[in-house]
C-alpha cells in the first residue's frame, strides 16, 4: 500500500511505468499479430490505457495513450513499420482509436479527481459532524459540573454561617462529585488524543490484579451508591506483566458505563481468570443489556445508545478498546441470556507465581 502511494505521488515513475507498459504489451502483441490481428491489438492497448488512467495522473496517461496510437499505427496497421496508412478505412480507424484513447485517458482521470473531491467533502462533513457531536457533549458534560462547583462554592462563601454541618457536607459532596466528573471527562479527552496520535507506550511491570480491581471499585465508589459492585478476590491468581494504568482504565470505563446505563439497584460483577497466555476480566451486570442491532457499535467514538437519558461523551468504551488493543488484546460484548450485558476483556500477558516474581 505504501509503495503504491509512492508511485501515485512520483510523476517520473508514472511516466516510466506508463511508457514501459505500452512498449511491453505492444511487443507481446507483435509476436502474435498473425493470430490475433491488428483490430484486437487496438482493444488490448485501449485496455492498458484504461487501467493506467485508473491510477495515474492525467499527463502520463495521455502520453501513454498517444504512444499506443503511434505504435499501433507503426507496427500493426498495413503497411507495417511505417506511419503511412494504405486504406481510408484504416485511416478512419486510426483516428477513432487516437480520439478514444485520449478521451478515455482524460475522462477517467477527471472522474478520479471528482471522486477524490467527493471523498474529501464527505470526510470533511464527517469531521464536522464528529466535532459538533463532541462540542455538544462537552458543552453539557463540562458545563454541568463546573456550574455545580461554582454554585456550591458561592453558597458556602455567602451563607457559611447559616448552613448546618449537614448542609455543608452535602455541598462538599456535590463539589467532590462534580470535580470527579470533570476530571473524568478531561482524562477521556486526553486518552483519546493519545490513541489518535499513536503515542501509547506500554509501561510493563508485574502487578496483582486484585489490587487493580480494588482500585477500580474504589474509584467508582461515589457514583455507585445506588448500585452494587461484586468482586470475590482470588488469592491463587498469578502476578501479570502488563501496563496496570491502562488495564485499570479499561476496567474503570466499563464499570462506569455499567453504572451509568443500568437501573438503580443493579448488580455489577467483576470476575478475573486466566489462560496459559492471557489475563481475562469479565464485567457482568443485570441491567437491560444492549439492543441487538446496536451492540456492535458500542465501541464507536461518540456513540451513545438511542434515547439515553444520562450524560457522557461516548468515549469511555472506545478508549477501553483502544487500550486493550495497545496490549494486543480485545474486548467482546454480548447480552446475557437472563438479562444484562457481559464484557470480556482478554489481555495477553506473561504471568508468574506471586512468590517467584521480580519487579522489572
Amino acid at each position: 500500500m505504501e509503495s503504491f502511494k509512492n508511485i501515485n505521488e512520483n510523476r517520473a515513475l508514472q511516466y516510466l511505468i506508463g511508457i514501459g507498459s505500452i512498449l511491453f504489451i505492444s511487443f507481446i502483441c507483435y509476436l502474435f499479430i498473425d493470430v490475433i490481428g491488428y483490430h484486437v491489438v487496438a482493444l488490448v492497448l485501449l485496455l492498458v490505457v484504461s487501467i493506467l488512467a485508473m491510477f495515474f495522473k492525467i499527463l502520463p496517461v495521455v502520453i501513454a495513450a498517444v504512444l499506443s496510437a503511434l505504435i499501433w499505427n507503426f507496427l500493426f496497421i498495413q503497411p507495417q513499420l511505417t506511419f503511412k496508412i494504405s486504406t481510408p478505412e484504416d485511416a478512419l480507424l486510426f483516428l477513432m482509436y487516437f480520439v478514444i484513447a485520449v478521451m478515455n485517458a482524460v475522462f477517467t482521470t477527471k472522474i478520479r479527481k471528482a471522486e477524490a473531491v467527493s471523498r474529501k467533502r464527505k470526510e470533511r462533513e464527517k469531521t464536522i459532524q464528529l466535532y459538533n457531536t463532541l462540542f455538544n457533549s462537552l458543552s453539557h458534560e463540562l458545563k454541568t459540573p463546573i456550574a455545580a462547583i461554582i454554585g456550591s462554592v458561592d453558597t458556602l462563601k455567602e451563607s457559611t454561617e447559616k448552613l448546618s454541618t449537614e448542609n455543608k457536607n452535602e455541598l462538599y459532596n456535590e463539589i467532590e462529585i462534580a470535580g470527579n466528573r470533570l476530571n473524568r471527562q478531561v482524562k477521556n479527552l486526553l486518552n483519546m488524543s493519545r490513541l489518535e496520535s499513536d503515542s501509547i507506550h506500554l509501561q510493563l511491570n508485574w502487578y496483582d490484579v486484585n489490587e487493580i480491581v480494588y482500585n477500580v471499585i474504589d474509584n467508582n465508589k461515589i457514583d455507585c451508591n445506588q448500585h452494587q459492585i461484586i468482586y470475590q478476590p482470588q488469592d491463587n491468581l498469578p502476578v501479570f506483566l502488563f501496563d496496570a494504568t491502562l488495564v485499570e482504565q479499561i476496567l474503570h470505563n466499563i464499570v462506569h458505563n455499567a453504572i451509568q446505563y443500568t437501573p438503580k439497584g443493579s448488580k455489577i460483577e467483576i470476575r478475573v481468570s486466566h489462560t496459559s497466555e492471557n489475563c481475562v476480566f469479565e464485567i457482568l451486570d443485570n441491567g437491560k443489556g444492549f439492543p441487538d442491532d446496536n451492540i456492535e457499535r458500542v465501541f464507536e467514538k461518540f456513540y451513545r445508545l438511542p434515547n439515553s437519558s444520562t450524560g457522557g461523551t461516548g468515549l469511555g468504551l472506545s478508549i477501553a478498546q483502544g487500550f486493550a488493543e495497545a496490549h494486543n488484546g480485545k474486548i467482546k460484548v454480548q447480552n446475557r441470556s437472563n438479562g444484562g450485558a457481559q464484557f470480556t476483556v482478554t489481555i495477553p500477558a506473561k504471568m508468574t507465581d506471586p512468590k517467584n516474581y521480580q519487579n522489572e
